[in-house]
């Protein structure tokens, strides 16, 4: 022990310190000696345990203790980490440089000594599965990592995130909107976007802020297509434009009738200019067509949206001979409910006219109409507007119409799934008439999502083909299997799943591709 004299201490060393926050009285210091931690290195979403060392004789209950980090990557934000003798934190910090301190303050006297390091914390969230759970009705989001191979549970929880409930989707824009928070996540009570490195979020994240009009919307899906992107809220559809900016949804495309949740566009072409999307009007039963650059004066000024008689008539006046192909049906269909809409990757004529499956049901009849959306100009990819590519009736397939039925649709071959229950069909489109042949069987489990995940990067098209599964089991865990999808050509029946547990009720998987 010293005895010394507080103003000597305002010239104390660089690496341990002390500082006087009182009077010039006498005071018994006594020197912490920290040591035992230097620079380190930490994956975000993994846990960061540092215990340092003190000198000998020092009496750990006289003193309070502060960690803390200081944002170096530009906006020195301070974020406390604990106030344990030891740190013990689960890293929710973006990756990026940080100043690491350490504080040890006498409690009798408020002197402190400090202990600065660099803390680098890198991504471990840059590739793996987003898995979104329904945790009695809270949306929850879980991440697989790829990086690590460890399984990040409940990872908003401490982002800040106001709770959110009804989870519906967790989906990726890519550079269809803002690159420093490309995911969206799509709930009962709204929608947000959540950063690009660990999901962080921000208030100015909040789906509110991209809309001209007052309304608060929760969108279904945002599906993009050429230089836009369009939503359904409670059965409006929005419509916004990319061209050269990320502008803001403006009002209701549709005023007099109100249309499904779904929304269908080519996402297999990767060059649309005017694009046209695909919507079902649920009071007047039948299937709309919306070109948001029809209104344009460089295209005449003419009607975006309209029945498909009358937008035929558009393309075949303004594309003639590549206006509407295919014969897979005479009509456009009238009078049926829109049960579900899918967009593939699956051109039958091995082109870029992605298929959009839609699923119109009445009474107990089953109809599956394919068709094929283009753009109005016949631009790059797309080498006419609209196909009429199939037309199959499902009504002999078992329970096709359970009110639980879940459906997905390969973008590999014209094939269709669906799973009731714990059992998976598949329906092979290009034979008729229409059966299903069971895939396999979940015993004691219920199938709560199924879907193909439509990859972005080159290297991982290939996996689009894999098919997810997830349900809920017996305890009410939920489970996600991934199956193999090129190798077996769609036949899933023999194949072994990677297997991943210990999630809530998967409402929704989408996997985070790599964007450095």
């Amino acid at each position: 022990m010293k005895r010394l004299v507080i103003w000597i201490l305002a010239v104390a060393a660089v690496s341990a310190c002390s500082r006087d926050l009182g009077n010039y009285t006498y005071t018994d210091l006594e020197d912490p000696g920290i040591s035992g931690f230097e620079d380190c290195s930490v994956l975000t979403f993994t846990d960061l345990k540092i215990s340092p060392s003190f000198a000998d004789g020092f009496d750990r209950n006289r003193y309070l203790y502060e960690w803390k980090v200081i944002d170096r990557n530009g906006t020195m934000t301070q974020t406390p980490l604990g106030n344990d003798c030891t740190l013990d934190y689960h890293v929710s910090l973006s990756p990026g440089l940080y100043s690491l301190y350490f504080t040890v303050t006498e409690k009798e006297s408020g002197i402190y000594w400090q202990k600065e390091t660099t803390l680098t914390v890198n991504s471990s969230t840059s590739q793996g599965w987003m898995v979104l759970c329904s945790d009695d009705s809270r949306a929850r989001l879980d991440f697989i990592s790829d990086v690590t191979g460890q399984i990040s549970r409940d990872i908003l929880a401490s982002n800040g995130m106001p709770e959110m409930h009804g989870p519906r989707k967790i989906q990726w824009l890519s550079d269809k909107t803002d690159a420093s928070s490309p995911y969206y996540l799509l709930t009962d009570d709204g929608a947000t976007r959540l950063g690009k490195d660990s999901f962080e979020w921000k208030p100015e994240y909040d789906f509110s802020y991209e809309l001209a009009q007052q309304d608060k919307l929760t969108p279904h899906s945002i599906v993009p297509a050429g230089f836009g992107k369009v939503t359904v809220s409670d059965g409006r559809a929005y419509y916004c434009e990319i061209m050269g900016f990320d502008g803001l949804y403006g009002s209701a495309v549709n005023k007099d009738f109100r249309v499904s949740e779904y929304v269908g566009a080519n996402v297999l072409a990767t060059q649309v200019y005017a694009a046209v999307y695909l919507l079902y009007d649920v009071d007047n039963k039948k299937m709309v067509a919306y070109c948001p650059l029809l209104a344009s004066g460089d295209l005449g000024a003419l009607n975006p949206l309209c029945d498909m008689d009358e937008f035929t008539g558009i393309a075949d006046g303004m594309n003639p001979g590549a206006g509407v192909l295919g014969n897979a049906f005479n009509t456009w269909p009238e009078g049926f409910d829109c049960r579900y809409m899918e967009n593939t990757r699956y051109d039958p004529g091995n082109g870029k006219m992605g298929m959009t499956y839609i699923l119109l049901t009445g009474g107990s009849d089953c109809h599956l109409y394919g068709v094929q959306l283009g753009d109005i100009l016949c631009y790059a990819d797309c080498t006419y507007v609209l196909g009429k590519g199939y037309y199959g009736d499902l009504s002999q397939c078992r329970n096709i119409l359970d009110e639980e039925t879940l459906y997905a649709f390969s973008s590999l071959k014209n094939y269709m799934y669906y799973a009731v229950g714990g059992d998976l069909y598949r329906v092979d489109l290009s034979v008729t008439p229409l059966k299903e042949e069971l895939q396999f069987s979940l015993t004691g489990e219920k199938i709560t999502c199924l879907k193909f995940n439509l990859y972005q990067k080159s290297e991982n098209m290939q996996k689009s083909y894999d098919l997810i599964v997830g349900s809920l089991d017996s305890s009410g865990d939920g489970v996600l299997r991934i199956y193999d999808g090129r190798q077996s050509d769609g036949d899933f029946s023999t194949v072994t799943p990677v297997i991943y547990r210990g999630f809530k009720e998967i409402k929704d998987v989408t996997y985070k591709e790599s964007i450095y």
